[in-house]
């Protein structure tokens, strides 16, 4: 392989500080002005606190329409309702991936009142013949998501795609996802094809790693993004304390956005039908 095959990174970039919910402190990475989104990802939030303040008003009633939210518990307790009648806990290594489809309304409210709540929210976009679909959940307790070692001192547990023949528990035909999270051993190296014509990040949350070969790797500290782009051909390298990352992929849909708030339609209008279906209740 040359080092034009090797995966480069295309952007650097770090969260900014946000508020969700009924005021929950987060740090929003994509969604941002410095990165509005990255086709198909509309948004990825990190929350991570042991001050318990900064969580327990968590996420009352609000609505969705139009697209998918994917919530990864890495630390604490959510329970979920919606008012169609579904409910569940999400507890540590837990992922749900909710397809809002034509509209629900939910809340999301931390089970716990002390302790560490940490983990991730993205937003995946729809297709516009997906759009009004009905809701559904795909949510997966920890033991059901497979853990792969995929080369010494490399654990990938995979959410979605494949990783040496093992395949996440998680399908969406529409863009393909890959999620995995990736951990690192200090100096351990791990060489993975990412998906054809997928747009890809990686975002670490815990140590720090290189991305590329030789004279091209690229460094990604704790706590920030890279845009992925230029090859086929992820090589990380994690630095002294070892490395944990997320690396997430998806097949483009290269449709117009017409986005406000909670729902993500293709046009002004169906934006407008979004508010005026929710406020006469036919969520």
């Amino acid at each position: 392989m040359t080092t034009t095959d090797a995966v480069r990174i295309i952007r650097h970039l770090r969260g900014m500080p946000a508020s969700d919910g009924a005021g929950v402190k987060l740090t929003r990475v994509i969604g941002s002005p410095q990165l509005p989104d990255l086709d198909p990802f509309l948004m990825l939030d990190e929350f991570g606190t042991d001050r318990a303040e900064d969580y327990l008003a968590g996420f009352p009633e609000h609505p969705h329409r139009g697209f998918e939210t994917v919530t990864y518990m890495l630390d604490g307790r959510m329970r979920h309702k919606d008012n169609h009648g579904n409910e569940g806990l999400l507890v540590p290594g837990s992922v749900q991936w909710m397809t809002a489809g034509r509209g629900l309304v939910h809340s999301e409210m931390p089970e716990q009142e002390a302790g560490r709540m940490r983990g991730f929210q993205l937003w995946v976009n729809l297709p516009a013949k997906d759009k009004m679909t009905a809701p559904k959940y795909q949510e997966f307790a920890p033991e059901r998501i497979p853990v792969v070692q995929a080369g010494e001192g490399v654990s990938v547990k995979v959410i979605a795609g494949v990783v040496d023949g093992v395949s996440g528990p998680i399908a969406q035909p529409a863009t393909d996802p890959l999620y995995l999270d990736i951990t690192l051993a200090p100096g351990a190296a791990w060489r993975y094809a990412l998906p054809e014509g997928h747009n890809a990040f990686a975002y670490a949350f815990e140590g720090d790693a290189r991305v590329g070969e030789g004279n091209d790797a690229r460094p990604l500290s704790s706590q920030e993004l890279a845009v992925l782009g230029g090859g086929a051909q992820l090589i990380l390298e994690a630095g002294d304390t070892g490395a944990r990352l997320i690396l997430v992929a998806g097949r483009p849909l290269r449709e117009p956005v017409a986005r406000h708030g909670p729902f993500v339609m293709n046009t002004r209008e169906e934006l407008m039908q979004a508010f005026v279906d929710f406020e006469q209740g036919r969520f």
